[in-house]
């Protein structure tokens, strides 16, 4: 009994899928498809419009700071003198920018004599954070001088009191104390770097500034995405998060025509956007200045594309599917398992339609060679100018750019077939599919037994409901040959298989791209049940609302947002491997 009290909502959870299911038709009998419309009009556009704001609110909100020191000092092995103009300093904010190195601090009371005070290490860790140097014993009014060593950059340093009111200090480097109003409370998420930020918020300030990227593990086109929202909002949190959560707002009616162009109708698209918006991974995952919100936009834009070719059979849609495979390759390596996928659907598609002749086969190749060959190479070859521009200007059509392309691609191949590093939160392909090992971005306890916390799973409804449709998907792509459902299962498969052969460290938002089929899974489901459930529409509608409702119930582990310690636990944690 301590146990079903213990896991009660989960299990209850699991009750209402299999109550779900319950109501899917026989497979064998009933009607896969219909007439319905699928072009769109006013009003779907205004249903993408509605979900699109009403996300896209939620969204942005308490994303970030919108403010944060912006003006930085290049450090490197120099020294500078910050004046104390009054007693009590028990600690120093700083703010880092980017770079690796040391910062020594000595004390004088008269700015000639100094003795060795406090040191802090600026690791790959801490950058773009505010960091607390404590002060043992506290400071009077007097000098400090700074040294640094490595090539680090400073924005702001702030003295404190111990009841954290801001000391006046002066500096000749200005831009250690020109934004001293800025400087918070404490670290948090919101003003500062988390998780991978501290790599790819960092190379796009650095791809801005004319500065060689520290991060190379990944092609550059997801970093100079992040950079736009940089430039628009500054190098704030806000502004790094900016590019990423706008293209998560972006899939949402992109997702709509998506299921409209399958499935047709309105109630289908409508129930399965909603779905793609209460999914935890797609809000959390956007809303993290990394690359992988870029490479599922375009994974999801080069398969609708691909479907529209692959139905209407229109040259203009294979070339769209064509150049988001290369923007997306651009982006991360992981979108080329999508471009495996997107060729056994071609090789499908030709299969099907071999009476077309093999005259109009070679001529569909030589299409293909200059969009999903030539087209993607020139788009990840033009990637590559900031880092040409970082070296001085490389030209563009030269010896020395096509190296820095060529060895930061045998860079990239050494990196992740060679990597062996361990996490906490790591995770493995088959955990996934059952949501079994969220990953922890954030963690702070605060006082009164709150905390604030998020991390990066599936909606357990979309995650557990979805693979149970994938089996759907395979009967009905085998047994009843349906051209839909095998391109739902291709397109998952293209995403999943590939993990299974991969040793390297993986974590659960590896997963993130699986999820668009997850959703065009349900989509499927929830047309069967409209064509061919007395209730469905009740169904359908269900799942929707029940996947909103686990949105707002795990929303504190998926926002950051203060909640009771205790009680989070009790209500979220649903598995023992979940950390929340």
């Amino acid at each position: 009994m301590d146990i079903i009290a213990k896991y009660s909502l989960p299990i209850l959870a699991a009750i209402l899928l299999i109550i779900f299911y319950l109501g899917l038709p026989d497979l064998q009998k009933c009607a896969l498809g219909g007439g319905e419309k699928r072009r769109l009009d006013r009003l779907d556009a205004a249903i993408m419009a509605c979900i699109s704001l009403v996300y896209g609110a939620v969204a942005f909100w308490n994303l970030g700071d919108t403010q944060a020191p912006e003006t930085f000092a290049n450090m490197e092995q120099r020294s500078v003198i910050i004046e104390l103009e009054s007693d009590g300093a028990r600690e120093l904010m700083l703010y880092s920018g980017v770079g690796i190195g040391e910062y020594s601090f000595e004390y004088s009371s008269d700015g000639e004599n100094y003795s060795p005070l406090t040191s802090f290490s600026q690791t790959h860790g801490e950058v773009l954070k505010w960091n607390s140097v404590e002060l043992e014993g506290g400071l009077n009014r007097g000098f400090l001088r700074l040294s640094a060593t490595g090539n680090v950059w400073l924005g702001e340093l702030v003295a404190r009191d111990g009841q954290g009111n801001i000391i006046p200090v002066s500096c000749d480097e200005s831009a250690l104390v020109d934004e001293q109003e800025l400087c918070p409370a404490e670290q948090t998420f919101m003003n500062s770097s988390y998780f991978d930020e501290i790599y790819h918020a960092r190379t796009a300030w650095e791809h801005l500034n004319g500065v060689y990227p520290y991060e190379i593990t990944h092609p550059p086109l997801g970093k100079e995405i992040i950079s736009l929202g940089i430039l628009i909002f500054g190098m704030t949190p806000f502004g790094w998060r900016f590019s990423g959560t706008l293209f998560g707002v972006l899939m949402l009616p992109i997702m709509y025509v998506f299921l409209k162009k399958l499935f047709g109708g309105r109630r289908v698209p409508t129930a399965g956007t909603l779905v793609f918006a209460a999914d935890f991974m797609h809000f959390v995952q956007t809303r993290i200045a990394t690359i992988d919100t870029y490479a599922v936009f375009f994974i999801l834009l080069m398969y609708l594309f691909m479907y529209l070719f692959f139905t209407e059979n229109r040259l203009r849609y294979l070339a769209l599917s064509g150049l988001f495979f290369g923007l997306g390759a651009a982006s991360k390596w992981t979108c080329l398992y999508a471009g495996a996928g997107l060729a056994l659907i071609w090789v499908w598609y030709w299969i099907r339609n071999a009476r077309l002749g093999i005259r109009a086969f070679f001529k569909n190749c030589g299409f293909c060679l200059i969009f999903f060959v030539l087209l993607p190479c020139a788009i990840y070859y033009l990637s590559y100018i900031p880092y040409a521009q970082a070296r001085g200007g490389v030209p563009l059509f030269s010896g020395d750019y096509l190296k820095i392309v060529l060895d930061n691609q045998e860079y990239m191949f050494n990196y992740h077939s060679t990597i062996e590093a361990t996490h906490p939160y790591s995770s493995r392909w088959y955990q996934w599919i059952f949501d079994i090992r969220p990953i922890l971005y954030y963690l702070q306890y605060l006082p009164e037994g709150m905390r604030s916390s998020f991390g990066a799973f599936v909606n357990p409804a979309l995650c557990w409901g979805g693979f149970v449709g994938l089996f759907a998907m395979g009967y009905l792509a085998i047994g009843r040959r349906d051209r839909d459902a095998a391109f739902i299962l291709l397109g998952y498969l293209a995403q999943l298989v590939p993990w299974i052969f991969v040793s390297r460290l993986t974590f659960e938002y590896h997963y993130f791209p699986c999820t668009v089929f997850l959703v065009l899974t349900m989509g499927y489901i929830f047309r069967l049940m409209e064509l061919n459930c007395r209730h469905g529409r009740a169904y359908i509608w269900g799942f929707s609302v029940f996947c909103i409702a686990l949105f707002a119930l795990f929303y504190p582990a998926l926002s950051g947002a203060p909640v009771d310690n205790a009680s989070a636990t009790k209500l979220l944690g649903w598995l023992p491997t979940w950390p929340f």
